[in-house]
Formats: structure tokens, C-alpha cells, sequence
């Protein structure tokens, strides 16, 4: 085997193995994870008032843990994992200094083991951040839903999931609180004066879902997020509307660890075989 051929096998080797290593310390418990830590969420769901850069500050520290950048209407962030304490989220214009006064802020006492949704509401002219407290368990055998109104065209909606009435007449800028449905195929319909929009959903045992009410030219919308998938998932994670702008790295799950690790162990057999290979008579390259 020529001497580039034999460096090319042995820096996989090397490659493979520091990979494994590597993963193995970053798939190894977290102290971060103890029952010490509770998740936050950042929603802007305000139709009027333009995109926004978000700040998340941890109470007697000046410097921001979370900037989300040109979050616009209807977007709500994955939850963030945060130790139990008090925060400080902030909103500024879209591209403002991070150095400037803040169009308006809230404060938010994390709990250990609850969740929360932190979203800006109403009106450009009477825009609010709101803390929500976020449901992560349910009634054995029933999912939960809950609905929160940000409609500015439709001031009042009327909610059914099913033939389960979970808000009638709501309106904008309000949120109701979580309600047990039964598991399965169901269509969630929202009706105002003029517009109304479905949206088709399995539900399943466990998981508790907020269903946001959002307007689309000419139409209403429904997002569907899912806050918690059971009790060994808590909270579910990335919501179906997604992220926009620079959110926080996100942790990959152990399954797509593994897979990495066997990928990088059969790079390194695969390594010694052909080196061992290579160095029999006969079979050498030139």
C-alpha cells in the first residue's frame, strides 16, 4: 500500500477514535439536567407589530443568555432548559442595539420542574409580554389542549376540538386554560364573525398541546403546538411553527449519538483490516 494510501487509513483511525471519545463526554449525564431546572419558551404573537430581536437575561447578570434575532409573527421557540431562578426577557426592535432601551420587558420566575411560554401580545399599541404557565402532565388515557387567541382580525373565536368545546368567544390576546380531551383522530376548527380555519390532529395519551389561533391573509390559522408527549418527555421540544432567527444549540438526542459512534467503530475496523491488509505480500499498491 503506498505510504498516502496508509496516512489516508490511519487518519480515519485517529478520526474515528477522537470522535468517539468526543461523543462519548458529550453523551455522558448532564449535571445541568437535574430536577433543579425548569423551560422557558418565547413567542411573538402580536399581527401588527414588526419582527423583534429577543433578549433573555438571568437575574444580576448584564449579559444576554439567548438573543433571538428578527423574530417575526407567529413564531414560537423550542423550549430552553433554564435553572431554576429569575429571568429577564426583553424585546427590541428587529436589528436595534443590544445596548438600547428595550421596547418592553417582563420578568419570569422559573420553578424547578414547571415550564412557561413567554409572548408578546395585543396590540403594537398596547403590546404586553404575558408568562404563561405551561401544563406537562395529564390525565391518564387524555390528551390536554388549550387555546391561545391571537387573532387581531377576528376579536372573538370560538374553538372546538371535536365535539369538545374549548373556548367560545375568546378574545384576541387571551389564552385559556388547558382542558382534558380524549386521545385520537380529531378536527380542531376555529370560527370567528367572518373567517374560520381547521385543522386535523391525533391526539395521543399523554400529550398536552397548545393550539394558537393566527391570521393568514384572508384566513384564519391554527398552529399546533405540542408542549409535553407524556411523562418521559418533558416538554416535547421543537413546535410545528419553528424558529426564526439564531436560536440556541440545541442538545442531539442519544439515538443520534449512537448512530455516530457506530458510523466512527466501523470507520476504525474497517481502518485496521485494510492497514492489516496492506502490509501482506501480493497485495500491496504501487
Amino acid at each position: 500500500m503506498k505510504l498516502t494510501s496508509r496516512l489516508a487509513v490511519f487518519g480515519n483511525v485517529l478520526a474515528a477514535g477522537a470522535l468517539s471519545a468526543g461523543l462519548l463526554s458529550i453523551a455522558a449525564p448532564d449535571s445541568s439536567a437535574a430536577p433543579a431546572t425548569g423551560w422557558l419558551r418565547l413567542a411573538h404573537l402580536s399581527p401588527n407589530t414588526p419582527a423583534v430581536d429577543v433578549y433573555l437575561y438571568s437575574l444580576g447578570n448584564p449579559h444576554a443568555r439567548l438573543v433571538l434575532h428578527h423574530v417575526s409573527y407567529g413564531t414560537v421557540s423550542p423550549y430552553l432548559r433554564a435553572a431554576a431562578g429569575t429571568y429577564t426577557v426583553a424585546m427590541r426592535p428587529a436589528g436595534a442595539a443590544s445596548s438600547s432601551a428595550p421596547v418592553l420587558s417582563a420578568a419570569v420566575h422559573v420553578r424547578a420542574g414547571d415550564a412557561y411560554t413567554v409572548a408578546g401580545m395585543g396590540p403594537a399599541s398596547g403590546l404586553r409580554l404575558q408568562v404563561l404557565n405551561d401544563r406537562l402532565t395529564s390525565p391518564r388515557g387524555h390528551a390536554m389542549i388549550r387555546v391561545i387567541q391571537a387573532s387581531m382580525r377576528e376579536h372573538l373565536v370560538t374553538v372546538r376540538a371535536g365535539a369538545d368545546l374549548i373556548g367560545k368567544n375568546l378574545a384576541f390576546a387571551t389564552a385559556t386554560s388547558y382542558r382534558a380531551v380524549s386521545r385520537g383522530r380529531i378536527t380542531v376548527q376555529a370560527v370567528g364573525s367572518t373567517e374560520r380555519a381547521l385543522n386535523k390532529l391525533t391526539l395521543q395519551a399523554g400529550t398536552i398541546h397548545t393550539l394558537v389561533v393566527l391570521d393568514e391573509p384572508g384566513r384564519l390559522r391554527i398552529d399546533n403546538l405540542e408542549d409535553a408527549a407524556g411523562s418521559k418527555v418533558l416538554p416535547a421540544g421543537a413546535p410545528a411553527t419553528g424558529l426564526g432567527g439564531t436560536a440556541p444549540a440545541q442538545k442531539s438526542s442519544g439515538v443520534t449519538w449512537l448512530a455516530f459512534i457506530s458510523a466512527g467503530l466501523l470507520i476504525v475496523v474497517s481502518g485496521l483490516i485494510r492497514f492489516r491488509r496492506g502490509r501482506r505480500p501480493g497485495l500491496s499498491m504501487r
